[in-house]
């Protein structure tokens, strides 16, 4: 499908005013709901060619998630919409003021290969909840996810939402076009490739970018050794076959995972697995004890499974560990510890923190998903994905009751000391407003 083309429909299809009504967003949100209920045998087989998911595993992490996402976006779409009433000062008496929520307009997305279909519907669902046109670009890395959705998507959906297949020189393309928001869903290195095209056209950017999400075990005494044996045995339990529990998306990550373990000093560190399989793309669950610091594997985004793990003295020092590094677009807490757990809070900056689980933040609704720093801006899920595709316009109402002569020019003493009151105190200020309004 041509670039052009599409993002002229997409223009066209907004500015037709079809996709600013709430019966608009409803239908749509409906429709995605559809989709994920009517084709989750296709979205499974297609999570399992792209990645190895099994389908629990993909109905836990997208599916299931999605189904719940869409459902709260269409319990709360009509609250989300409606005008929100503020507070006004006593200088603007007579007035009242609200807040209106309007759609941005034609908004590009590009999701990410980890997460196909759900950091594709995600952000897709505040998108048309905000009322948006929308041009979607999957993940041409998980091809089986992309052709799903490049399929689906228009069967379902109106002509206000386009999918564009194809490579990076597509996105390059799309990046070429005035946008009136682009969601990023990536790596650092293309996150600046975005910003720097979106600034041509002063194009407001989401960026979840990700990085290093460092995980604190509080041993609580424990040795470490015992924790390492821990972490052997439960791999072992889990996976019967480790071959088949891990398959990588594609040759280039696989021989990048792979490098990593090309240094030496790295590969010594290595304590458990460390087989791989370059013909399926499988990778064995690879445990490294405290390899070098300064090491690639400690550096980069890993996404695969391959776990570092550094032993500190006490675990205390993990929060100065944390504050030396690049700020995390989670760091996850494993302590009963209530000190520690505070001390993580105030000290550390990142995009969320979750204690004693993993991942679990990110089924929340009612909790923003997002980084800070190096691991991104923005913040989306429930109303939080509404309000990133939304421009919060401030109305003000101001009504012909009465007009204070104090505002305009002869100056004079009185007219100051009036002002003065109006603006410090709410009463006094009534009674001289009343007493004085023609002064």
């Amino acid at each position: 499908m041509e670039v052009k083309r599409v993002v002229k429909e997409a223009r066209e299809a907004f500015e037709s005013g079809v996709t600013r009504s709430y019966s608009w967003r409803r239908s749509q949100l409906r429709a995605l709901k559809a989709i994920l209920l009517e084709k989750e045998a296709d979205i499974f087989n297609a999570l399992k060619l792209d990645l190895g998911k099994h389908r629990i595993e993909a109905y836990r992490d997208e599916l299931g998630l999605l189904i719940k996402s869409v459902d709260y976006a269409l319990k709360n779409l009509k609250k989300w919409m409606a005008p929100k009433k503020v507070d006004v000062p006593l200088v603007c008496f007579p007035a009242t003021g609200e807040i209106v929520a309007e759609p941005l307009g034609v908004v590009l997305i590009f999701s990410s290969w980890n997460f196909p279909i759900g950091l594709s519907f995600e952000p897709l669902v505040g998108a048309i909840a905000a009322g948006n046109a929308v041009v979607l670009k999957p993940s041409e890395l998980a091809p089986a996810s992309s052709a799903f959705l490049a399929t689906n998507l228009p069967k379902y959906l109106d002509n206000s939402v386009k999918v564009v297949e194809g490579a990076s020189h597509i996105g390059e393309q799309l990046l070429e076009h005035k946008w009136d928001k682009i969601f990023f869903t990536g790596s650092s290195r293309v996150g600046r490739i975005i910003m720097t095209a979106a600034a041509k056209h002063l194009t407001p950017v989401t960026l979840e970018l990700g990085g290093k999400c460092p995980a604190i075990i509080d041993t609580l005494s424990r040795a470490r050794d015992i924790e390492v044996d821990l972490l052997k045995a439960k791999i072992k339990k889990t996976y019967k076959d480790p071959e088949n529990s891990a398959r990588i998306v594609h040759k280039q990550h696989f021989q990048r995972l792979s490098n990593f373990l090309n240094d030496s000093a790295v590969a010594a560190s290595v304590v458990y697995g460390g087989s791989f399989n370059a013909e399926s793309l499988l990778i064995e669950p690879t445990i490294l004890l405290n390899p070098p610091l300064d090491s690639e594997i400690m550096r980069e985004e890993i996404f695969g499974p391959l776990l570092p793990v550094i032993t500190l003295k006490k675990i205390e020092d993990s929060i100065e560990f944390l504050k030396v590094r690049p700020k995390p677009l989670v760091i996850y807490a494993f302590t009963v510890d209530e000190k520690l757990k505070r001390r993580v809070i105030e000290e550390t900056s990142s995009g969320s923190i979750t204690f004693n689980d993993a991942m679990l933040q990110f089924a929340v609704d009612s909790l923003p998903f997002g980084g800070t720093g190096e691991s991104g801006f923005g913040k989306y899920h429930g109303k939080f994905s509404f309000d990133q595709f939304s421009h919060g316009k401030a109305i003000l109402r101001r009504s012909f009751l009465i007009e204070l002569s104090c505002r305009y020019p002869p100056w004079n003493e009185w007219k100051l000391q009036f002002i003065r009151y109006i603006y410090r105190f709410y009463y006094i200020g009534i009674i001289l407003m009343l007493l004085g309004l023609k002064r």
